[in-house]
Order: C-alpha cells, then sequence, then structure tokens
C-alpha cells in the first residue's frame, strides 16, 4: 500500500510540473538547433531611480543598434523618454526612447527581453510611434534675460506631458476627501514654456470621478531633475 501510494503522489507532482511548464512557456522557434521561448509577461512597473539611469541608456543604444542591424537603417541614439519593466523568464524592458533619423528628433517605441544570468539581450520590437514628436525643453527656444520664448502648443500624447498629466490627478486625488478615485479621462488641452531651466505646463484635463467628470486647468512645473509640482488647479464649470 504505501509503495502504491508513494507511486500515485510521484504521478501527481509530476503532472503538476507538466501543468507549471506548460502554464509557464510555450516554444516559439528553433534557431541554431535551439528551442527558444516566448517570455511569459508579467504586470508593468515603472523603472525608478538614478541607479538604472545607465543601465536603461544601455538598454536603449542596444535598441538601436540592433534596428539599425536589422533594418540597415541609421538612426541615431538620443536618450530615453520612459521605460517599464515586465517581469517575465528574465525581464521585458518597454523603452519609450528618442532618435535622430536624418537629423529630425523621432520618438520610437521598442521592447528589449534580457535574461542577466545567461548574458541574453534580445531585440524583440522597434517601431515609430506616433507622429508627434517628443516635447523637450531644447524645442521651446532659447531663453533670453532669464524668461523663456512664452507659452507654446505641445502634443498631448508626448510622454512627459502624460507624466506632467499623471501627477496632477495623483496631487488632485490627495488634496480630495472624496471615496471615489480621479481618473485621467483625456488631455484636452497642453502648452507649456521654459522659465530659468524649468519647464512649466498649462494642461486641461478631463477627469472621471465615480459617474461623474470633471474638468481642470492645472500648471504643473517640472526641475531639471525631472521632479514634478502642481502649483495651480481650478476646476471647470
Amino acid at each position: 500500500m504505501k509503495s502504491i501510494d508513494l507511486c500515485i503522489k510521484l504521478l501527481s507532482f509530476v503532472l503538476l510540473l507538466s501543468v507549471i511548464f506548460e502554464l509557464g512557456f510555450c516554444r516559439e522557434e528553433k534557431e541554431e538547433g535551439l528551442i527558444m521561448m516566448k517570455p511569459v509577461l508579467g504586470g508593468l512597473r515603472d523603472v525608478i531611480g538614478t541607479q538604472n539611469s545607465a543601465e536603461i541608456e544601455g538598454l536603449g543604444r542596444f535598441a538601436v543598434q540592433e534596428h539599425n542591424k536589422k533594418q540597415n537603417a541609421v538612426l541615431e541614439f538620443a536618450r530615453v523618454l520612459k521605460a517599464k519593466e515586465q517581469v517575465v523568464a528574465g525581464k521585458l524592458y518597454h523603452l519609450t526612447l528618442e532618435a535622430i533619423d536624418a537629423g529630425k528628433k523621432k520618438v520610437y517605441e521598442a521592447k528589449v527581453w534580457v535574461k542577466p544570468w545567461m548574458n541574453f539581450k534580445e531585440l524583440q520590437e522597434f517601431k515609430h510611434a506616433q507622429d508627434s514628436s517628443s516635447f523637450a525643453t531644447s524645442d521651446l527656444g532659447d531663453k533670453q534675460d532669464g524668461h523663456g520664448a512664452g507659452w507654446q502648443a505641445v502634443p498631448t500624447d508626448d510622454p512627459i506631458i502624460q507624466d506632467a498629466a499623471s501627477h496632477a490627478v495623483k496631487t488632485i486625488q490627495m488634496m480630495s476627501n472624496s471615496i471615489y478615485p480621479y481618473e485621467l479621462r483625456e488631455i484636452l488641452l497642453a502648452k507649456a514654456e521654459v522659465v530659468e531651466d524649468m519647464a512649466r505646463f498649462e494642461l486641461l484635463l478631463k477627469l472621471k470621478r465615480g459617474n461623474k467628470e470633471e474638468k481642470f486647468s492645472v500648471h504643473v512645473g517640472r526641475s531639471v531633475g525631472g521632479k514634478f509640482h502642481m502649483s495651480h488647479m481650478k476646476l471647470c464649470h
């Protein structure tokens, strides 16, 4: 009886392992005699902290270099605008980066799969983002006598504008006593200017709270270090 129970337990354990591996990995293709596995995606999270900046910049450069090799392109890496990561069989980095194409800045989205213990790094996706180019403080013109070139309209889907809007929503939520969380539905208008090395944004936001939609006019500043601060908020009726 004991040997039968042991066999049943062993068989159950083998079946459990089979299910785990079936859910965790799926075969993608054979390459150079090896079975390549698709990464199993976990939740996305922002990559935060200066300790990651060198690594993330390196991944951005790698993505551009690999894209150039595959497509016989000549893009020049400029900077990483935004980075998120997913825990997979290793990590899958979702990068929004800026590269120079024929002298013009353009925004691209890339995915890089990394397995450090195998010294493995692979570009999985590289594509042009939406047509609007990324906002940068240098794009607003030269400062004169400590003043910027004035308010200018900027794309509402720019990553920096999106970050400024997210900061505003979080600040509005902190200032509110509502039990319902605010959700960003749309950035209706975005303007920016640079004053004394600080970017300032004027945004018109459509937010949802419960079943109710509200519009807020907000002013958000961004320091050279990338920190946001909301200085003005007004509920628009």
